[in-house]
């Protein structure tokens, strides 16, 4: 960061009485930009501090922690200044956590997680999920779906798959696998050998389109530049697949897609055959209920699925989504309302929202 940011980032608490008004709004912005201490304690402490304020007398501002301990404060016991921000401490909390339930051979309890992060499992079964969108249990069970996945392609079989991920009978599993994989066990794990996906590619205002489908529903709608790219994207992801061309009943599909994409706002009705971890089944699920000609930054969505701290992680999911348009990631804006990365580019992302909202003037 070069000197003029510097300059711009310090003047919101240049003089005291911007400090003071900080701490008095116990303003967690002001965090790391400067600490007070107080005379009649002995303590310093963070702007955002809950401790009892102080009287205006008795309160000194310090540049540095170094500046507050040399001065003769020592850390105050309930923000902890001398320790990284509340914030960071949660999510290394729970970041360290998620490595415990994914290296886990066993699925851990509530209780079990709330010992070894040293909190209730109360406070841990809220911060996880403030910070992951999924409770622990839940997150576990994609962990181990996660595992079954790669297990399908390196065990010597699927019964081993099943148990190293961490299934306690195989019976669960299979009462579950369709969810799970769109196919049976062996087909998954023979790049889907067996799946039949019809896919056709045509041509919309916005270039290429290709539209595929399972049984289930449609599982891709891809757009870019390059037709034969887009196949590729396609096979790679199910290499063992039998792709179909398509065929004049299909046809009917792919003409809805193009209306999708050249009418945003009149939705899909055809059924989709949505597959992804539980945290991004819930995101899709809530952009789909995002109306017409409506924008929501990542921070506004990412507080809409439960996961008020989890807006990286919504980001991901909405780089992920295959399901181009009816999935409506291009929705998601930055905080400041400026338009920001997207699957299929930027520019197809401002004319599908043009559209959604000259359809909305109209």
């Amino acid at each position: 960061m070069d000197e003029t940011n510097n300059h711009n980032a310090a003047a919101p608490y240049a003089d005291d009485g911007q400090r003071w008004d900080a701490v008095q709004r116990r303003d967690a912005a002001a965090d790391g930009r400067f600490w007070y201490s107080v005379r009649t304690t002995g303590v310093y402490c963070r702007p955002s501090c809950a401790a009892r304020q102080a009287l205006r007398a008795n309160v000194r501002f310090h540049a540095s922690r170094d500046e507050a301990e040399q001065a003769g404060f020592r850390p105050c016991l309930r923000c902890k200044p001398d320790q990284p921000p509340l914030a960071e401490r949660q999510a290394a909390l729970v970041a360290r956590l998620c490595r415990l339930i994914d290296e886990a051979d066993m699925e851990p309890d509530l209780a079990a997680l709330a010992e070894a992060g040293g909190v209730s499992r109360f406070h841990l079964h809220r911060l996880f999920k403030a910070h992951t969108g999924l409770t622990p249990k839940a997150y576990a069970k994609a962990a181990r779906q996660r595992r079954m996945h790669e297990g399908l392609a390196r065990e010597p079989s699927v019964t081993d798959a099943i148990y190293a991920a961490g299934y306690q009978s195989s019976g669960r599993f299979y009462a579950q696998s369709p969810a799970m994989l769109g196919m049976t066990p062996g087909a998954y794990r023979d790049g889907g050998s067996g799946a039949r996906i019809r896919f056709a590619i045509a041509v919309c205002s916005l270039g290429a389109l290709l539209v595929a489908s399972t049984d289930v529903g449609i599982c891709a709608i891809l757009l870019g530049d390059d037709a034969d790219a887009l196949a590729r994207d396609l096979q790679d992801r199910f290499p063992k697949a039998e792709l179909l061309g398509a065929d004049a009943a299909y046809e009917q599909v792919v003409a809805a897609v193009v209306r999708l994409v050249e009418t945003p706002g009149v939705g899909l009705d055809l059924p989709l055959d949505v597959r992804g971890t539980a945290f991004q089944q819930r995101v899709w699920q809530t952009l789909r209920a995002i109306p017409s000609g409506r924008t929501v930054s990542y921070t506004e969505l990412a507080q809409m699925v439960g996961a008020p701290r989890g807006a990286r992680a919504v980001a991901g999911a909405c780089a992920a989504n295959a399901l181009a348009v009816a999935i409506p990631c291009h929705r998601v804006v930055r905080n400041d309302g400026a338009l920001s990365g997207y699957r299929w580019g930027v520019e197809r992302k401002q004319v599908l929202l043009d559209r959604e909202r000259e359809q909305n003037e109209n």
